[in-house]
Protein backbone atom coordinates (compact mmCIF):
# COMPACT_ATOMS: atom_id res chain seq x y z
CA UNK A 1 0.00 0.00 0.00
CA UNK A 2 1.26 3.52 -0.77
CA UNK A 3 0.33 6.98 0.47
CA UNK A 4 -2.92 6.87 -1.50
CA UNK A 5 -4.00 3.48 -0.23
CA UNK A 6 -3.29 2.03 -3.70
CA UNK A 7 -2.00 -1.43 -4.47
CA UNK A 8 -0.17 -1.11 -7.79
CA UNK A 9 -0.14 -4.80 -8.63
CA UNK A 10 3.47 -5.15 -9.70
CA UNK A 11 3.03 -8.85 -10.50
CA UNK A 12 0.80 -7.95 -13.45
CA UNK A 13 2.31 -7.44 -16.92
CA UNK A 14 2.61 -3.86 -18.09
CA UNK A 15 0.18 -2.62 -20.70
CA UNK A 16 3.05 -2.64 -23.22
CA UNK A 17 3.94 -6.31 -22.78
CA UNK A 18 0.45 -7.80 -22.41
CA UNK A 19 -0.44 -9.01 -25.92
CA UNK A 20 2.05 -7.61 -28.41
CA UNK A 21 0.45 -8.63 -31.71
CA UNK A 22 -0.82 -6.00 -34.13
CA UNK A 23 -4.34 -7.41 -33.68
CA UNK A 24 -4.13 -6.95 -29.91
CA UNK A 25 -3.29 -3.28 -30.43
CA UNK A 26 -5.92 -2.62 -33.08
CA UNK A 27 -8.66 -4.22 -30.97
CA UNK A 28 -7.49 -2.97 -27.59
CA UNK A 29 -9.85 -1.23 -25.18
CA UNK A 30 -7.02 -0.24 -22.80
CA UNK A 31 -7.06 3.55 -22.51
CA UNK A 32 -3.26 3.64 -22.35
CA UNK A 33 -2.79 1.76 -25.62
CA UNK A 34 -5.46 3.86 -27.32
CA UNK A 35 -3.53 6.95 -26.19
CA UNK A 36 -0.43 5.55 -27.92
CA UNK A 37 -2.41 4.79 -31.09
CA UNK A 38 -3.44 8.43 -31.12
CA UNK A 39 0.16 9.49 -30.48
CA UNK A 40 1.42 7.66 -33.57
CA UNK A 41 -1.44 8.96 -35.75
CA UNK A 42 -1.18 12.54 -34.53
CA UNK A 43 2.60 12.57 -35.03
CA UNK A 44 2.06 11.50 -38.64
CA UNK A 45 -0.41 14.33 -39.25
CA UNK A 46 1.91 16.81 -37.52
CA UNK A 47 4.71 16.12 -39.97
CA UNK A 48 2.34 16.18 -42.95
CA UNK A 49 1.13 19.62 -41.89
CA UNK A 50 4.70 20.67 -41.19
CA UNK A 51 5.80 19.63 -44.68
CA UNK A 52 3.14 21.89 -46.20
CA UNK A 53 4.32 24.77 -43.99
CA UNK A 54 7.91 24.18 -45.13
CA UNK A 55 6.87 24.60 -48.76
CA UNK A 56 5.04 27.82 -47.87
CA UNK A 57 8.07 29.30 -46.13
CA UNK A 58 10.39 28.35 -48.99
CA UNK A 59 8.00 30.03 -51.42
CA UNK A 60 7.94 33.22 -49.33
CA UNK A 61 11.73 33.62 -49.24
CA UNK A 62 11.49 35.67 -52.43
CA UNK A 63 8.93 38.32 -53.44
CA UNK A 64 8.03 36.52 -56.67
CA UNK A 65 6.56 33.04 -56.77
CA UNK A 66 9.26 30.62 -57.86
CA UNK A 67 8.82 27.35 -55.91
CA UNK A 68 5.21 26.36 -56.61
CA UNK A 69 2.44 27.71 -58.80
CA UNK A 70 -0.18 30.03 -57.34
CA UNK A 71 -2.88 27.32 -57.29
CA UNK A 72 -0.52 24.95 -55.51
CA UNK A 73 0.31 27.66 -52.98
CA UNK A 74 -3.38 28.09 -52.12
CA UNK A 75 -3.71 24.33 -51.70
CA UNK A 76 -0.60 24.18 -49.52
CA UNK A 77 -1.78 26.72 -46.96
CA UNK A 78 -5.18 25.03 -46.90
CA UNK A 79 -3.55 21.64 -46.30
CA UNK A 80 -1.35 23.09 -43.57
CA UNK A 81 -4.28 24.69 -41.78
CA UNK A 82 -6.75 21.81 -42.09
CA UNK A 83 -4.28 19.14 -41.00
CA UNK A 84 -2.73 21.11 -38.15
CA UNK A 85 -5.96 22.44 -36.67
CA UNK A 86 -8.36 19.52 -37.03
CA UNK A 87 -5.96 16.56 -36.94
CA UNK A 88 -3.18 17.73 -34.62
CA UNK A 89 -3.88 20.73 -32.42
CA UNK A 90 -7.44 19.90 -31.38
CA UNK A 91 -6.92 16.20 -30.56
CA UNK A 92 -3.25 16.21 -29.48
CA UNK A 93 -3.32 16.58 -25.70
CA UNK A 94 -6.87 15.27 -25.00
CA UNK A 95 -6.52 12.20 -27.23
CA UNK A 96 -2.96 11.30 -26.25
CA UNK A 97 -2.25 12.51 -22.71
CA UNK A 98 -5.89 12.76 -21.68
CA UNK A 99 -6.57 9.18 -22.72
CA UNK A 100 -3.48 7.90 -20.98
CA UNK A 101 -3.66 9.93 -17.77
CA UNK A 102 -7.24 10.73 -16.75
CA UNK A 103 -8.05 7.25 -15.38
CA UNK A 104 -4.65 7.01 -13.67
CA UNK A 105 -5.04 10.43 -12.05
CA UNK A 106 -8.49 9.74 -10.61
CA UNK A 107 -7.83 6.16 -9.53
CA UNK A 108 -9.86 4.36 -12.21
CA UNK A 109 -9.01 1.22 -14.15
CA UNK A 110 -10.18 2.64 -17.50
CA UNK A 111 -12.47 5.20 -19.07
CA UNK A 112 -16.21 4.80 -18.63
CA UNK A 113 -16.77 3.55 -22.21
CA UNK A 114 -13.66 1.64 -23.38
CA UNK A 115 -15.18 0.43 -26.67
CA UNK A 116 -16.40 3.94 -27.50
CA UNK A 117 -12.86 5.13 -26.82
CA UNK A 118 -11.47 2.71 -29.41
CA UNK A 119 -14.24 3.68 -31.83
CA UNK A 120 -13.19 7.32 -31.41
CA UNK A 121 -9.72 6.47 -32.71
CA UNK A 122 -11.12 4.60 -35.71
CA UNK A 123 -13.44 7.53 -36.47
CA UNK A 124 -10.44 9.88 -36.23
CA UNK A 125 -8.51 7.72 -38.72
CA UNK A 126 -11.51 7.52 -41.07
CA UNK A 127 -11.86 11.31 -41.08
CA UNK A 128 -8.13 11.65 -41.66
CA UNK A 129 -8.31 9.24 -44.61
CA UNK A 130 -11.05 11.31 -46.30
CA UNK A 131 -9.12 14.53 -45.78
CA UNK A 132 -5.77 13.15 -46.93
CA UNK A 133 -7.43 11.73 -50.03
CA UNK A 134 -8.81 15.19 -50.80
CA UNK A 135 -5.46 16.88 -50.25
CA UNK A 136 -3.56 14.36 -52.41
CA UNK A 137 -6.13 14.13 -55.24
CA UNK A 138 -6.53 17.69 -56.45
CA UNK A 139 -6.24 19.45 -53.10
CA UNK A 140 -8.43 22.16 -51.56
CA UNK A 141 -7.91 25.89 -52.10
CA UNK A 142 -10.45 27.48 -49.76
CA UNK A 143 -8.25 27.90 -46.69
CA UNK A 144 -8.87 25.92 -43.50
CA UNK A 145 -11.92 28.06 -42.71
CA UNK A 146 -13.87 26.91 -45.83
CA UNK A 147 -15.33 30.41 -46.22
CA UNK A 148 -18.47 30.66 -48.33
CA UNK A 149 -19.70 31.33 -50.96
CA UNK A 150 -16.36 30.32 -52.51
CA UNK A 151 -16.32 26.90 -50.82
CA UNK A 152 -20.00 26.21 -51.45
CA UNK A 153 -20.34 27.38 -55.06
CA UNK A 154 -17.17 28.37 -56.87
CA UNK A 155 -14.17 26.24 -55.86
CA UNK A 156 -13.47 23.38 -58.26
CA UNK A 157 -11.23 21.53 -55.81
CA UNK A 158 -11.98 18.61 -53.46
CA UNK A 159 -13.89 20.73 -50.96
CA UNK A 160 -16.55 18.18 -50.10
CA UNK A 161 -14.14 15.30 -49.49
CA UNK A 162 -12.09 17.43 -47.09
CA UNK A 163 -15.26 18.75 -45.44
CA UNK A 164 -16.55 15.19 -44.98
CA UNK A 165 -13.25 14.31 -43.30
CA UNK A 166 -13.59 17.21 -40.88
CA UNK A 167 -17.26 16.32 -40.32
CA UNK A 168 -16.32 12.73 -39.42
CA UNK A 169 -13.45 13.64 -37.12
CA UNK A 170 -15.83 15.87 -35.17
CA UNK A 171 -17.61 12.75 -33.89
CA UNK A 172 -14.30 11.47 -32.52
CA UNK A 173 -13.97 14.71 -30.57
CA UNK A 174 -17.55 14.48 -29.24
CA UNK A 175 -17.17 10.85 -28.14
CA UNK A 176 -13.88 11.56 -26.39
CA UNK A 177 -15.40 14.51 -24.53
CA UNK A 178 -18.41 12.43 -23.48
CA UNK A 179 -16.14 9.66 -22.23
CA UNK A 180 -14.08 12.06 -20.12
CA UNK A 181 -17.09 13.76 -18.57
CA UNK A 182 -18.76 10.50 -17.53
CA UNK A 183 -15.47 9.07 -16.25
CA UNK A 184 -14.66 12.13 -14.15
CA UNK A 185 -18.17 12.25 -12.72
CA UNK A 186 -18.65 8.57 -11.99
CA UNK A 187 -15.29 6.83 -11.61
CA UNK A 188 -13.25 8.95 -9.21
CA UNK A 189 -11.57 7.01 -6.42
CA UNK A 190 -13.08 7.22 -2.92
CA UNK A 191 -12.05 10.50 -1.34
CA UNK A 192 -11.25 12.08 -4.71
CA UNK A 193 -13.50 15.10 -4.29
CA UNK A 194 -13.72 17.87 -6.86
CA UNK A 195 -11.27 19.94 -4.81
CA UNK A 196 -8.75 17.09 -4.86
CA UNK A 197 -8.78 16.64 -8.62
CA UNK A 198 -5.48 17.36 -10.36
CA UNK A 199 -5.75 20.50 -12.45
CA UNK A 200 -4.99 18.46 -15.55
CA UNK A 201 -8.25 16.60 -14.94
CA UNK A 202 -10.08 19.91 -14.47
CA UNK A 203 -8.63 21.01 -17.82
CA UNK A 204 -9.86 17.83 -19.51
CA UNK A 205 -13.30 18.35 -18.00
CA UNK A 206 -13.56 21.96 -19.22
CA UNK A 207 -12.29 20.91 -22.65
CA UNK A 208 -14.86 18.12 -22.86
CA UNK A 209 -17.69 20.55 -22.18
CA UNK A 210 -16.59 22.63 -25.18
CA UNK A 211 -16.20 19.54 -27.37
CA UNK A 212 -19.72 18.35 -26.65
CA UNK A 213 -21.42 21.74 -26.98
CA UNK A 214 -19.38 23.28 -29.79
CA UNK A 215 -18.47 20.50 -32.19
CA UNK A 216 -22.07 19.79 -33.33
CA UNK A 217 -22.28 23.39 -34.55
CA UNK A 218 -19.30 22.78 -36.84
CA UNK A 219 -20.90 19.57 -38.10
CA UNK A 220 -24.15 21.38 -38.92
CA UNK A 221 -22.23 24.18 -40.66
CA UNK A 222 -20.28 21.77 -42.85
CA UNK A 223 -23.51 19.91 -43.62
CA UNK A 224 -25.10 23.15 -44.80
CA UNK A 225 -22.12 23.83 -47.07
CA UNK A 226 -22.59 20.40 -48.59
CA UNK A 227 -26.33 20.98 -49.01
CA UNK A 228 -25.72 24.24 -50.83
CA UNK A 229 -22.86 22.87 -52.94
CA UNK A 230 -24.64 19.68 -54.00
CA UNK A 231 -28.29 20.73 -54.09
CA UNK A 232 -28.00 24.46 -54.81
CA UNK A 233 -30.05 25.42 -51.74
CA UNK A 234 -29.58 29.13 -50.96
CA UNK A 235 -28.07 29.24 -47.47
CA UNK A 236 -24.81 31.16 -47.85
CA UNK A 237 -24.72 32.25 -51.51
CA UNK A 238 -26.24 35.74 -51.90
CA UNK A 239 -27.19 34.93 -55.50
CA UNK A 240 -29.52 32.28 -54.10
CA UNK A 241 -30.84 34.46 -51.30
CA UNK A 242 -28.29 33.26 -48.76
CA UNK A 243 -25.95 35.18 -46.45
CA UNK A 244 -22.19 34.41 -46.39
CA UNK A 245 -21.89 36.19 -43.04
CA UNK A 246 -24.12 33.49 -41.55
CA UNK A 247 -21.41 30.94 -42.33
CA UNK A 248 -18.85 33.02 -40.46
CA UNK A 249 -21.12 33.30 -37.43
CA UNK A 250 -21.68 29.55 -37.34
CA UNK A 251 -18.06 28.66 -38.09
CA UNK A 252 -16.54 30.95 -35.49
CA UNK A 253 -19.15 30.03 -32.88
CA UNK A 254 -17.37 26.67 -32.88
CA UNK A 255 -13.88 27.68 -33.95
CA UNK A 256 -13.20 30.23 -31.26
CA UNK A 257 -14.13 27.80 -28.47
CA UNK A 258 -12.00 25.32 -30.43
CA UNK A 259 -9.04 27.57 -29.60
CA UNK A 260 -9.66 26.64 -25.98
CA UNK A 261 -10.00 22.95 -26.90
CA UNK A 262 -6.35 23.39 -27.85
CA UNK A 263 -5.35 25.66 -24.96
CA UNK A 264 -7.18 24.34 -21.89
CA UNK A 265 -5.40 20.96 -22.07
CA UNK A 266 -2.15 22.91 -22.42
CA UNK A 267 -2.98 24.78 -19.23
CA UNK A 268 -3.56 21.44 -17.55
CA UNK A 269 -0.13 20.15 -18.58
CA UNK A 270 1.62 23.29 -17.36
CA UNK A 271 -0.29 23.07 -14.07
CA UNK A 272 1.34 19.68 -13.49
CA UNK A 273 4.87 20.57 -14.60
CA UNK A 274 5.39 23.94 -12.90
CA UNK A 275 4.64 22.79 -9.30
CA UNK A 276 6.75 19.65 -9.76
CA UNK A 277 9.88 21.42 -10.96
CA UNK A 278 9.55 24.40 -8.62
CA UNK A 279 8.90 22.06 -5.65
CA UNK A 280 5.97 24.17 -4.49
CA UNK A 281 2.21 23.63 -4.35
CA UNK A 282 0.39 25.29 -7.21
CA UNK A 283 -0.58 28.81 -6.19
CA UNK A 284 -4.33 29.43 -6.11
CA UNK A 285 -5.71 25.96 -6.87
CA UNK A 286 -9.35 27.11 -6.61
CA UNK A 287 -8.69 30.14 -8.83
CA UNK A 288 -6.95 27.93 -11.40
CA UNK A 289 -9.86 25.48 -11.61
CA UNK A 290 -12.42 28.31 -11.71
CA UNK A 291 -10.45 30.13 -14.42
CA UNK A 292 -10.47 27.07 -16.67
CA UNK A 293 -14.21 26.59 -16.31
CA UNK A 294 -14.68 30.34 -16.85
CA UNK A 295 -12.70 30.17 -20.08
CA UNK A 296 -14.89 27.26 -21.25
CA UNK A 297 -18.02 29.35 -20.69
CA UNK A 298 -16.79 32.74 -21.93
CA UNK A 299 -15.22 31.17 -25.01
CA UNK A 300 -18.70 30.72 -26.48
CA UNK A 301 -19.58 34.43 -26.44
CA UNK A 302 -16.60 36.03 -28.19
CA UNK A 303 -16.79 34.54 -31.70
CA UNK A 304 -17.66 37.90 -33.25
CA UNK A 305 -14.21 39.37 -32.70
CA UNK A 306 -13.16 37.36 -35.77
CA UNK A 307 -15.68 39.41 -37.75
CA UNK A 308 -14.97 42.99 -36.72
CA UNK A 309 -14.44 43.97 -40.38
CA UNK A 310 -16.87 41.47 -41.92
CA UNK A 311 -20.01 43.56 -42.00
CA UNK A 312 -21.58 43.06 -38.58
CA UNK A 313 -22.91 46.18 -36.88
CA UNK A 314 -20.62 48.57 -35.04
CA UNK A 315 -22.54 47.92 -31.82
CA UNK A 316 -22.07 44.16 -32.12
CA UNK A 317 -18.38 44.80 -32.71
CA UNK A 318 -18.18 46.89 -29.54
CA UNK A 319 -19.87 44.14 -27.50
CA UNK A 320 -17.56 41.44 -28.85
CA UNK A 321 -14.55 43.68 -28.25
CA UNK A 322 -15.48 44.11 -24.58
CA UNK A 323 -16.17 40.38 -24.18
CA UNK A 324 -12.79 39.59 -25.74
CA UNK A 325 -11.08 41.69 -23.10
CA UNK A 326 -13.17 39.93 -20.46
CA UNK A 327 -12.14 36.43 -21.54
CA UNK A 328 -8.50 37.48 -21.16
CA UNK A 329 -8.98 37.81 -17.39
CA UNK A 330 -9.04 34.08 -16.52
CA UNK A 331 -6.08 33.53 -18.85
CA UNK A 332 -4.22 36.26 -17.02
CA UNK A 333 -5.10 34.62 -13.70
CA UNK A 334 -3.32 31.48 -14.83
CA UNK A 335 -0.16 33.29 -15.92
CA UNK A 336 0.00 35.21 -12.64
CA UNK A 337 -0.59 32.04 -10.63
CA UNK A 338 2.15 30.16 -12.49
CA UNK A 339 4.48 33.07 -11.78
CA UNK A 340 3.50 33.02 -8.11
CA UNK A 341 4.14 29.26 -7.99
CA UNK A 342 7.63 29.81 -9.38
CA UNK A 343 8.33 32.65 -6.92
CA UNK A 344 10.77 31.48 -4.24
CA UNK A 345 10.49 27.95 -5.56
CA UNK A 346 13.41 25.59 -6.00
CA UNK A 347 13.21 25.79 -9.79
CA UNK A 348 15.07 23.17 -11.78
CA UNK A 349 15.89 23.29 -15.48
CA UNK A 350 14.81 19.81 -16.52
CA UNK A 351 13.47 19.37 -20.04
CA UNK A 352 9.74 19.47 -19.14
CA UNK A 353 10.29 22.68 -17.19
CA UNK A 354 12.05 24.32 -20.14
CA UNK A 355 9.02 23.60 -22.29
CA UNK A 356 6.72 24.93 -19.56
CA UNK A 357 8.68 28.17 -19.20
CA UNK A 358 8.75 28.53 -22.98
CA UNK A 359 4.99 28.03 -23.04
CA UNK A 360 4.40 30.75 -20.43
CA UNK A 361 6.51 33.26 -22.32
CA UNK A 362 5.10 32.53 -25.77
CA UNK A 363 1.51 32.26 -24.58
CA UNK A 364 1.83 35.61 -22.81
CA UNK A 365 2.97 37.29 -26.03
CA UNK A 366 0.15 35.61 -27.93
CA UNK A 367 -2.42 36.65 -25.34
CA UNK A 368 -1.30 40.27 -25.24
CA UNK A 369 -1.37 40.56 -29.02
CA UNK A 370 -4.86 39.05 -28.89
CA UNK A 371 -5.92 42.11 -26.92
CA UNK A 372 -4.46 44.23 -29.70
CA UNK A 373 -6.66 42.42 -32.22
CA UNK A 374 -9.69 42.83 -29.95
CA UNK A 375 -9.38 46.60 -30.28
CA UNK A 376 -11.81 47.76 -32.97
CA UNK A 377 -9.62 50.52 -34.41
CA UNK A 378 -6.40 48.49 -34.49
CA UNK A 379 -8.10 45.42 -35.93
CA UNK A 380 -9.18 47.43 -38.97
CA UNK A 381 -5.51 48.00 -39.75
CA UNK A 382 -4.03 44.57 -39.01
CA UNK A 383 -6.95 42.27 -39.87
CA UNK A 384 -5.98 39.61 -42.44
CA UNK A 385 -2.32 40.57 -42.23
CA UNK A 386 0.64 38.59 -40.96
CA UNK A 387 0.05 40.13 -37.55
CA UNK A 388 -2.89 37.73 -37.20
CA UNK A 389 -0.75 34.82 -38.44
CA UNK A 390 1.90 35.59 -35.82
CA UNK A 391 -0.67 35.96 -33.02
CA UNK A 392 -2.37 32.70 -33.94
CA UNK A 393 0.89 30.77 -34.02
CA UNK A 394 2.13 32.24 -30.72
CA UNK A 395 -1.06 30.91 -29.14
CA UNK A 396 -1.35 27.61 -30.99
CA UNK A 397 2.23 26.57 -31.77
CA UNK A 398 4.02 28.47 -29.04
CA UNK A 399 1.29 27.45 -26.63
CA UNK A 400 -0.32 24.14 -27.51
CA UNK A 401 2.68 22.50 -29.17
CA UNK A 402 5.11 23.56 -26.44
CA UNK A 403 2.74 22.21 -23.80
CA UNK A 404 2.22 18.97 -25.72
CA UNK A 405 5.97 18.39 -26.00
CA UNK A 406 6.43 19.35 -22.35
CA UNK A 407 3.77 16.83 -21.34
CA UNK A 408 5.24 14.10 -23.53
CA UNK A 409 8.66 14.61 -21.91
CA UNK A 410 7.19 14.82 -18.40
CA UNK A 411 5.19 11.59 -18.66
CA UNK A 412 7.49 9.73 -21.09
CA UNK A 413 9.08 7.68 -18.28
CA UNK A 414 5.61 6.69 -17.07
CA UNK A 415 4.35 5.90 -20.58
CA UNK A 416 7.34 3.86 -21.73
CA UNK A 417 9.31 2.93 -18.61
CA UNK A 418 12.40 4.53 -20.15
CA UNK A 419 14.30 7.77 -19.63
CA UNK A 420 15.44 9.94 -22.53
CA UNK A 421 18.83 11.74 -22.75
CA UNK A 422 18.33 14.95 -20.79
CA UNK A 423 20.99 16.90 -22.66
CA UNK A 424 19.24 16.25 -25.99
CA UNK A 425 15.90 17.15 -24.44
CA UNK A 426 17.20 20.51 -23.26
CA UNK A 427 18.85 21.18 -26.63
CA UNK A 428 15.59 20.47 -28.45
CA UNK A 429 13.56 22.71 -26.13
CA UNK A 430 15.95 25.63 -26.59
CA UNK A 431 16.15 25.06 -30.36
CA UNK A 432 12.37 25.11 -30.68
CA UNK A 433 12.10 28.27 -28.57
CA UNK A 434 14.72 30.14 -30.60
CA UNK A 435 13.45 28.88 -33.94
CA UNK A 436 9.87 29.71 -33.10
CA UNK A 437 10.60 33.33 -32.16
CA UNK A 438 12.78 33.85 -35.22
CA UNK A 439 9.98 32.44 -37.37
CA UNK A 440 7.00 34.33 -36.08
CA UNK A 441 8.14 37.53 -34.36
CA UNK A 442 9.14 39.12 -37.72
CA UNK A 443 5.60 38.40 -38.88
CA UNK A 444 4.23 40.81 -36.26
CA UNK A 445 6.32 43.50 -37.95
CA UNK A 446 5.25 42.37 -41.41
CA UNK A 447 1.60 42.56 -40.41
CA UNK A 448 1.97 45.97 -38.82
CA UNK A 449 3.62 47.20 -42.02
CA UNK A 450 0.67 45.89 -44.00
CA UNK A 451 1.69 42.59 -45.59
CA UNK A 452 -1.54 40.60 -46.13
CA UNK A 453 -1.65 36.91 -45.31
CA UNK A 454 -2.38 34.17 -47.87
CA UNK A 455 -0.69 36.15 -50.68
CA UNK A 456 1.55 34.36 -53.17
CA UNK A 457 3.72 37.40 -53.93
CA UNK A 458 4.65 40.49 -51.92
CA UNK A 459 6.53 43.81 -52.35
CA UNK A 460 10.34 43.50 -52.27
CA UNK A 461 10.66 45.67 -49.13
CA UNK A 462 9.22 42.78 -47.08
CA UNK A 463 11.85 40.24 -48.20
CA UNK A 464 14.34 40.64 -45.34
CA UNK A 465 11.73 39.87 -42.69
CA UNK A 466 10.44 36.93 -44.74
CA UNK A 467 13.95 35.52 -45.08
CA UNK A 468 14.34 35.78 -41.29
CA UNK A 469 11.05 33.96 -40.88
CA UNK A 470 12.08 31.18 -43.25
CA UNK A 471 15.45 30.82 -41.49
CA UNK A 472 13.61 30.50 -38.19
CA UNK A 473 11.34 27.85 -39.68
CA UNK A 474 14.42 25.82 -40.63
CA UNK A 475 15.67 25.95 -37.04
CA UNK A 476 12.19 25.11 -35.79
CA UNK A 477 12.03 22.05 -38.07
CA UNK A 478 15.32 20.77 -36.62
CA UNK A 479 13.94 21.34 -33.12
CA UNK A 480 10.86 19.23 -33.89
CA UNK A 481 12.87 16.42 -35.48
CA UNK A 482 15.22 16.09 -32.50
CA UNK A 483 12.59 14.72 -30.03
CA UNK A 484 11.32 12.29 -32.63
CA UNK A 485 14.83 10.86 -32.88
CA UNK A 486 15.94 10.64 -29.26
CA UNK A 487 12.55 9.60 -27.87
CA UNK A 488 12.35 6.69 -30.30
CA UNK A 489 15.96 5.78 -29.54
CA UNK A 490 15.25 5.86 -25.80
CA UNK A 491 12.80 2.96 -26.25
CA UNK A 492 15.82 0.75 -26.94
CA UNK A 493 18.77 2.40 -25.22
CA UNK A 494 17.25 4.62 -22.53
CA UNK A 495 17.83 3.84 -18.84
CA UNK A 496 14.96 2.06 -17.10
CA UNK A 497 12.74 4.62 -15.36
CA UNK A 498 11.85 4.34 -11.70
CA UNK A 499 8.27 4.63 -10.58
CA UNK A 500 8.61 8.35 -9.84
CA UNK A 501 11.75 9.79 -11.48
CA UNK A 502 10.67 13.41 -10.94
CA UNK A 503 9.55 12.90 -7.31
CA UNK A 504 6.21 14.24 -8.48
CA UNK A 505 2.91 14.39 -6.66
CA UNK A 506 -0.04 12.63 -8.23
CA UNK A 507 -1.65 9.24 -8.17
CA UNK A 508 -0.21 8.20 -11.55
CA UNK A 509 3.31 8.40 -10.11
CA UNK A 510 2.47 5.77 -7.49
CA UNK A 511 2.11 3.14 -10.23
CA UNK A 512 4.95 1.19 -11.88
CA UNK A 513 6.58 2.58 -15.01
CA UNK A 514 5.00 1.59 -17.37
CA UNK A 515 1.69 0.96 -15.58
CA UNK A 516 0.13 -2.47 -15.34
CA UNK A 517 -2.69 -3.47 -17.69
CA UNK A 518 -5.52 -2.74 -15.25
CA UNK A 519 -3.76 0.13 -13.43
CA UNK A 520 -4.77 -0.88 -9.88
CA UNK A 521 -5.41 -4.23 -8.19
CA UNK A 522 -7.48 -2.32 -5.66
CA UNK A 523 -9.09 1.07 -6.20
CA UNK A 524 -7.05 3.60 -4.20
CA UNK A 525 -8.33 6.00 -1.58
CA UNK A 526 -7.45 9.67 -2.12
CA UNK A 527 -6.23 10.99 1.23
CA UNK A 528 -4.06 13.90 0.08
CA UNK A 529 -4.71 17.17 -1.69
CA UNK A 530 -2.88 17.52 -5.01
CA UNK A 531 0.49 19.25 -5.30
CA UNK A 532 1.46 18.72 -1.66
CA UNK A 533 5.13 19.15 -2.51
CA UNK A 534 6.56 20.43 0.80
CA UNK A 535 5.51 17.14 2.40
CA UNK A 536 7.34 15.22 -0.30
CA UNK A 537 10.72 16.90 -0.21
CA UNK A 538 12.46 14.12 1.71
CA UNK A 539 10.75 11.13 0.11
CA UNK A 540 12.80 8.68 -1.88
CA UNK A 541 12.71 9.36 -5.61
CA UNK A 542 11.69 5.78 -6.41
CA UNK A 543 9.21 5.36 -3.57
Amino acid sequence: MNAYGATPGEDQPSYLTAGQTIKSWLLTVDHKRIGLLYMVSITLFFFIGGAAATILRLELMTPKGDVVQIDSYNKMFTAHGVVMVFFFLIPSIPAVLGNFLVPLMIGARDLAFPKLNLASWYIYMLGGAFTLWALLNGGVDTGWTFYTPYSSMFSNTQVMAAAVGVFIVGFSSIFTGLNFIVTIHKMRAPGMTWRKLPLFVWAMYATSVIQILGTPVLAVTIGLVGLERICGVGIFDPKLGGDPILFQHLFWFYSHPAVYIMLLPSFGVINEIVPCFSRRPVFGYNAMATAMMGIAVLGFVVWGHHMLVSGQSMYAGMVFSVLSYLVAIPSGVKVFNWTATLYKGSVSGDTPMLYALGFIGLFTIGGLTGLVLASLAVDVHVHDTYFVVAHFHYIMVGGAVMAYLGGIHFWWPKITGRMYPEIWGKLAALTIFIGFNLTFFPQFVLGYLGMPRRYYEYPPEFQVLNVMSTAGASILAVGYLLPLGYLLLSLYTGPVASRNPWNAAGLEWQLPSPPTTHNFDEIPVAVERPYDYPLREHERVDS
